[in-house]
């Protein structure tokens, strides 16, 4: 059995609010990924279950590879559809924010949730929320929002209505946020709730290939291509480091999700206990990072790259070149030589 997580005074609230609410949009994260979209299109099934009008509304097109989810299809990108989008904010009753932390990841939505008169509800698990919404329950001591998610409607008391499709979303985004549980997943609570969502008839394998095992040509020549001729190990540091251009990315047609996977191969290496992996975009160098162990890579992003999350998965970004983003990680290697583990190979 799980423990009632979150308290009785913030599901209270958020049942009333979904109670006497008929116009609902769900929102997530820029560059939405598994958990992402698998905790608001959750929502969405949820809600719509409820008798709720109910639309997920993205800031960009969400990933290819992640349209297997059920309902992906009946999302709104604001890049796409940025009219339809204002008209949702304008007429909802609640604006349900779900895995982002700061009004500033979901880029050029951020005016439509501030402006929008919705009661406002965040769900998340990254540290350090910022405080706009009316009710915001955050634990970023669970693995995913989706994880979280699951115990929050639990606590509603929707688990009866649970189904499919909803299930599917919700293990789909725990099992995308811990790399299929390969990170951020020792607590015995994460298995007792796949347990549960297996019961609602979830195709864990399916996801898996999905998620994780499905990749076209071009994406396969451009993951062994950053392998072989763009990755540098560091001995002395138990490090290791991935960086793709602009041009090499356009050069493989790269599309969102592409590289997804990418930074935890180098761990692969006996040597190697952190990985950062540097995208150049128009914008800004994407900084992704991955650790085994007690390497807190979340400090390391948090410290140098705008960004943080999980001891052993986080990411940020870098508003420089991409030289200088290389540089600043090699310049960051020696203050975390104090966490890897030398002395004690794999």
């Amino acid at each position: 059995m799980l423990n009632r997580l979150i308290s009785e005074d913030k599901i209270n609230g958020l049942k009333k609010l979904i109670d006497n609410a008929e116009k609902i949009v769900v929102t997530c994260h820029l560059t939405p990924d598994g958990d992402a979209m698998g905790s608001s299109l959750a929502m969405y099934h949820m809600l719509s279950a409820l008798g709720k009008k109910v639309h997920v509304v993205t800031p960009d097109v969400p990933a290819s590879y992640l349209m297997f989810i059920p309902g992906a299809k009946e999302i709104i990108p604001f890049t796409r559809f940025e009219d339809f989008a204002r008209q949702l904010f304008r007429e909802a009753d609640l604006v349900i924010c779900l895995d982002f932390n700061a009004l500033h990841r979901i880029d050029r939505l951020r005016p439509l949730v501030e402006q929008s008169p919705a009661e406002k509800v965040l769900i998340d698990h990254h540290i350090n929320p910022e405080d706009f919404a009316g009710i915001t329950i955050s634990h970023p001591e669970q693995s995913s929002t989706c994880l979280l998610l699951f115990r929050v409607l639990c606590q509603l008391g929707y688990a009866r209505i649970m189904d499919r499709k909803t299930a599917t979303c919700i293990l789909t985004g725990m099992m995308t946020d811990t790399g299929n549980f390969q990170y951020n997943s020792i607590d015995p609570d994460i298995y007792i709730v796949v347990a549960e969502l297996l019961k609602k008839g979830v195709d864990k394998d399916r996801i898996y290939k999905l998620a994780f095992n499905t990749k076209s040509e071009s994406q396969m020549r451009l993951n062994a291509y950053a392998i072989s001729q763009k990755m540098t190990v560091f001995p002395e540091h138990r490090a290791a480091m991935i960086v793709l251009t602009l041009d090499e990315l356009k050069e493989f047609n790269y599309q969102q999700g592409d590289t997804e996977g990418l930074v935890n191969m180098p761990l692969a290496m006996p040597d190697v206990e952190y990985v950062g992996y540097l995208r150049e975009g128009k914008d800004y160098v994407k900084v992704s990072t991955r650790s085994e162990g007690e390497v807190p890579v979340n400090e390391l992003c948090a410290n140098h790259f705008n960004g943080g999350g999980h001891k052993n998965a986080a990411g940020g970004e870098f508003y420089g070149t991409l030289d200088d983003c290389v540089k600043a990680f090699v310049e960051a290697l020696p203050e975390m030589d104090k966490y890897v583990n030398k002395n004690n190979r794999k």
